[in-house]
């Protein structure tokens, strides 16, 4: 199913991002990574070319600039590349309290998790829907479930990520395109130590990166609205019990977790 299909895929030097571009590869899919770093990206399409024996374009771009999406969508288009997959991987968070934290690296955050992955989505979506097939994937968080004291932007912007995704399925009902929202827990990346997360309860238990991307990978070719992944047997009785909780007991419960210890 996935032999010559070609998946776009953003943030795709580390982490999340990186695991996917290898598990795409491995099933013979040809591959655009898109990162800022050009050397990590160079030396990705070195190996997943050697290895596997695929095609793989790289677009070197900060997703973060207003101009970036439509760089990248046009880019594609010349190469004359037909991507099969979209995989909005790209983002960051950041701890702290909102009113203390620099509003700038927190605008960037927005203009990043959402602005980004709206714009690349309503760019290639119209291809996918005019050809009435295609996969879209965005990587969102379990974050998305609840608001998050100290991580107050991310987690908003997680929030987004989620129910635009969702909305958007739910609009393409009656075509064969389909939209999966990958909410992955606390995950063994860069972003936690970017986040400036380590020595919080929130990076006790991670999950590996491969294990995630392997989970939302398999839920993308399946078609899955939501794919819940990397949560330890606590945490995933917490995720099912948050409606439940009254909001200030969720507030002070979410920020103890990431408080520095």
């Amino acid at each position: 199913m996935t032999k010559n299909k070609t998946a776009l895929i953003t943030g795709a030097s580390s982490g999340i991002g990186y695991d996917l571009a290898h598990i795409h590869a491995e099933k013979g899919g040809n591959l655009v990574i898109v990162a800022r770093r050009e050397d990590k990206l160079k030396e990705l399409k070195e190996t997943l070319e050697k290895r596997y024996g695929i095609q793989v374009m790289t677009v070197v771009k900060d997703l973060g600039l207003p101009n970036a999406p439509l760089e990248v969508y046009e880019e594609v288009k010349q190469a004359g590349i037909k991507v099969d997959y979209l995989i909005n991987n790209a983002g960051f968070g950041g701890r702290g309290k909102f009113h203390e934290r620099d509003w700038e690296k927190d605008l960037a955050m927005i203009h990043l998790n959402i602005i980004a992955l709206a714009a690349l989505t309503r760019l290639f979506l119209p291809d996918f829907v005019k050809r009435n097939t295609g996969k879209i994937m965005n990587v969102s968080s379990t974050a998305s479930l609840m608001p998050g004291p100290l991580q107050a932007v991310y987690f908003a912007t997680k929030a987004f990520v989620t129910s635009f995704s969702n909305a958007i399925a739910g609009e393409l009902h009656d075509t064969k395109v389909t939209v999966t929202s990958l909410l992955p827990g606390a995950t063994e990346t860069e972003f936690l130590s970017t986040a400036n997360l380590n020595n919080t309860d929130m990076v006790k238990s991670t999950a590996s990166s491969r294990k995630v991307a392997e989970d939302g990978y398999n839920g993308m070719l399946e078609g899955k609205l939501n794919v819940i992944t990397g949560l330890p047997f606590s945490q995933r009785i917490q995720v099912a019990a948050m409606p439940l909780l009254p909001k200030s007991m969720l507030l002070k419960t979410v920020r103890q977790m990431q408080e520095v210890k």
